[in-house]
């Protein structure tokens, strides 16, 4: 197994902006390369730091599109939905069209329908199978990615590239699969905070006994705080 490449920043400020930075430059060489950047988001807290340090980058936003690693099934406007804090910390600050942000249908009284709806608009964005240019990834403590919870089904699913899951933390979730998360051409994780320290350990030796530890290392970058960095002996 590869070496997961890895950094250290000196406190979740300082690796909030440092992935920023890193999208940023995916993102202007996808659009110089290709024409257009596809990218997947992640929710939770972590993130919302980074999603402003991204507002402030130089990139071309009519040649972005953004799609959603995961999100809660939850009322639309919904403190618990992952849509509304990206929207408030990114997308309300940079001009990207509103076609090209796509959002998980998971109003939808069909959750099976909504997930192959979502699985053609990613193929409608990003071929088919899609390839994203890059995925940025958080990491629970207890192994997860994305909402690839341990035992959850979702993670065995390999027929498809959206899925369902069971009741996580009080709700139910839509997630991309590892299938089309292993597929992509690069992908960030940002961790953060002394809690996750022992599981950044985990993910680096490449437990694959959790989820996170069945992501592609490939073309992949880790970036942790200090507090998050494993400890030595």
């Amino acid at each position: 197994m590869p070496a997961l490449p890895f950094e250290v920043l000196p406190d979740a400020d300082a690796a909030a902006r440092r992935a920023a930075d890193h999208i940023a430059a995916q993102a202007r060489e996808a659009i110089a390369g290709r024409g257009r950047f596809a990218v997947a988001f992640s929710g939770g807290r972590t993130p919302e730091a980074m999603f402003r340090f991204l507002a402030r980058e130089e990139i071309d936003w009519a040649k972005v599109h953004i799609a959603q690693v995961d999100e809660r099934i939850a009322p639309a406007g919904s403190s618990d939905r992952n849509l509304s804090q990206l929207r408030a910390a990114l997308l309300d600050h940079v001009s990207i069209p509103k076609a090209q942000v796509h959002a998980m249908p998971v109003k939808r009284a069909d959750l099976d329908v909504a997930v192959q709806a979502y699985g053609r608009r990613l193929a409608e964005i990003a071929g088919a199978p899609p390839v994203l240019d890059l995925v940025h990834l958080g990491l629970g403590g207890d192994g997860h990615t994305a909402s690839l919870v341990p035992g959850d089904a979702a993670l065995d699913v390999t027929d498809a590239d959206v899925a369902t899951t069971g009741p996580y933390a009080g709700r139910r979730r839509m997630t991309l699969t590892l299938p089309i998360i292993n597929r992509a051409r690069g992908i960030v994780w940002l961790v953060t905070g002394a809690e996750k320290s022992a599981v950044v350990a985990r993910l680096l030796r490449g437990d694959e006994t959790m989820p996170a530890g069945r992501v592609n290392r490939a073309s992949a970058l880790l970036l942790v705080d200090q507090e998050a960095a494993p400890k030595t002996e």
